[in-house]
Parts: C-alpha cells; sequence; structure tokens
C-alpha cells in the first residue's frame, strides 16, 4: 500500500525498519520483523565471535527468506569489536543491507560492502551529519530525533525538525525514527519528506520481543514522561525508561562520579538480567518518547500491518476532508 524509495532500495513490503536494539535484536526477532514485510535489523554487537556471527546469521535465513540486515556499531565499546571479522560474515553470508551507527562510516568500508552488493545505510542525529554520511556513500540515512530510545546525540534535535531539513538536503532516501510508534506517526514521517520509518521503542512490546512479561507489562504501563536522557556526561547520551537503575545513572553522573562507576551502572550484565528474570528495576533499557501511545503486547505481524494499514486509512480520511473543504470552482 505504501511504495517507496526505501521500499525499493531494499526490497520489502512496508517502508519500516525495525530498530536495532543490543541483546533483542537477535535471528528469532529480526526474522519475524522481516516476515511481518518489514526489514528485521540484527545488532552484530550481540556476538563476541565471528563463528558465533555467523551462526546466527545463517539461523535469519533458515527462519525467513526475505530481506534482513545487521547493524555494524561504530560507537567506542567496552568490548573492542573488529567490524572487520562481520563484514566477512555478511559479504561470504549474503546479508542484503547494512546499518551502521556511530561515528562516520569509514568509506574503505563501505566501498567493499557495496563492491559485494551490499546496500547501506547509516543512522545520524543532525543533517549535517547525513550530509557527511551521504558524501561517503552510503545508500540511505536514517534521521534519529531526540524523542527516540537509545543514542540521541548531543543536539536535542526533534524528529519533527529533522526529518523536513534532510529531506530538503539529501538526494539519498531518509528514514525517521524517534517518536514513531503507530500509523500516525508512519503518515506523518511520509508528509515530512521520509521514505521510511525506523522503529525500536514499538517493538518492545510484542509477543515475540525476547524480554520478560514483568518488562513489557511495566512498559506499556508508561507514559510519555516516563523516559530520561543519561549519560550526557559521557557525551554519548542515551535515552532510557525512568527505572531506578537509569535513575541511579542519573545520580551519579550529577555527583560526577566516576567513570567506571557510571559504567558499571549502566553494564549489560545487569540489563541482560533484566531482560531473563524480569527484575524490572535492575537494568538500564533504551525506550522512547513513545512509549506513552503503547498500550498492548501484540505480535510483530499485527503491529506492522496495523501501522500500514492505519497510515493509508488516514490519508484517505485527509483526502476525503480536503475534497469536502475545497471552495466551489467560481468559473
Amino acid at each position: 500500500m505504501l511504495k517507496t524509495r526505501i521500499t525499493e532500495l531494499f526490497g520489502i513490503q512496508h517502508p519500516i525498519v525495525g530498530g536495532c536494539m543490543m541483546h533483542i535484536s537477535g535471528p528469532e526477532f529480526v526474522a519475524a520483523v522481516s516476515e511481518a514485510g518489514a526489514l528485521g535489523m540484527m545488532a552484530s554487537a550481540m556476538f563476541d565471535s565471528q563463528e558465533g556471527f555467523r551462526q546466527a546469521v545463517r539461523r535469519v535465513k533458515a527462519l525467513t527468506d526475505r530481506p534482513f540486515g545487521v547493524n555494524l556499531s561504530l560507537f567506542p565499546a567496552l568490548r573492542p569489536i573488529d567490524n572487520d571479522l562481520y563484514v566477512e560474515v555478511i559479504l561470504e553470508e549474503g546479508v542484503p543491507v547494512v546499518e551502521t551507527s556511530g561515528h562516520r562510516p569509514p568509506e574503505a568500508l563501505l566501498a567493499r560492502l557495496q563492491a559485494g552488493g551490499v546496500k547501506t545505510m547509516h543512522k545520524c542525529v543532525s543533517v549535517r551529519h547525513a550530509l557527511s554520511a551521504q558524501k561517503a556513500g552510503v545508500d540511505a540515512v536514517t534521521l534519529f530525533g531526540t524523542e527516540g530510545g537509545g543514542h540521541i546525540g548531543e543536539l536535542g534535535l526533534t524528529t519533527m525538525v529533522l526529518v523536513p531539513r534532510a529531506a530538503d538536503e539529501l538526494e539519498i532516501p531518509v528514514l525517521a525514527a524517534g517518536g514513531i510508534a503507530d500509523g500516525r506517526g508512519l503518515l506523518a514521517a511520509l508528509a515530512l519528506g521520509a521514505d521510511g520509518v525506523t522503529i525500536g521503542t514499538r517493538l518492545l512490546v510484542t509477543v515475540e520481543c525476547p524480554i520478560h512479561e514483568n518488562l513489557k507489562r511495566v512498559l506499556i504501563a508508561a507514559t510519555e514522561l516516563d523516559t530520561l536522557p543519561i549519560l550526557g556526561t559521557l557525551h554519548n547520551t542515551l535515552r532510557a525508561w525512568k527505572n531506578p537503575a537509569a535513575l541511579r545513572v542519573a545520580e551519579l553522573e550529577a555527583a560526577q562520579a566516576e567513570l567506571g562507576e557510571i559504567l558499571r551502572a549502566v553494564a549489560g550484565v545487569e540489563t541482560r538480567r533484566m531482560y531473563e528474570e524480569g527484575t524490572v528495576d535492575s537494568g538500564v533499557i533504551a525506550c522512547g518518547q513513545g512509549i506513552g501511545v503503547l498500550h498492548q503486547v501484540e505480535p510483530v505481524s499485527e503491529v506492522i500491518a496495523g501501522m500500514v494499514e492505519q497510515a493509508a486509512r488516514i490519508r484517505e480520511e485527509l483526502g476525503s476532508k480536503t475534497e469536502r473543504s475545497a471552495p466551489d470552482d467560481p468559473r
């Protein structure tokens, strides 16, 4: 129903990309997003060996014959990441799409991927960064507003402002991200000039999302006021769900605690325990302000189909309203 440059570029049914989420975006979840007609994105940083990553890629391919992608993190990491090892697997296994996030993607890395037939995109928090990524050679960019969950940058720019600016300045397709959680957000992004959207928080509260049911229940009870930005003192701002663990990080930053103490407070081991055991106060989870419009846990297929159907319905209703309100032709 909604065909754009993004659906054509990635060969997907709907102009929706599943946001890559650490400790969550593994093979089964990625395959569920792709099977729903969107583009599932797997987090390469979840796998600490090349062989583990290869097996994960093969698992996705066994679960779906639809396009999917892999995220390569260019952020500084506690565990050093050799993205060249992941790229070898991506090329050998025929992964069709790669997203980079963090620093500007190296042109040599992009050239290597594109020579292997891989479509590339980069996640940006400003138009300047998007223009830089376009110059480096990516096929598409995601403009990520400060409403979103995860690494939102230090500029505080909203999706509503970023997307039309990017659409005016860029030649390549633009994905909008940040605060988009239903068909209204999807249609608004398209109206602003985007070619599609990336959603993360919306997918947290789906049946297939591999987090504990306790966590899903508290998230659907949350409002748009229940997130907060943390790690700004490290110049790596992350929007998270406002639970005791995130508030503890904010307190440590306010007290100018040592770097090691702050990093221990956001350590992945506590987040994984929260995901697996349902101890909802123990870890930090990325979460956008769009959580405020989410009130039930649904299958991924229903979420994606529902977004597209709602967007199409509203578009038709708006067209009808415009026609009815148009003045009579005086001629």
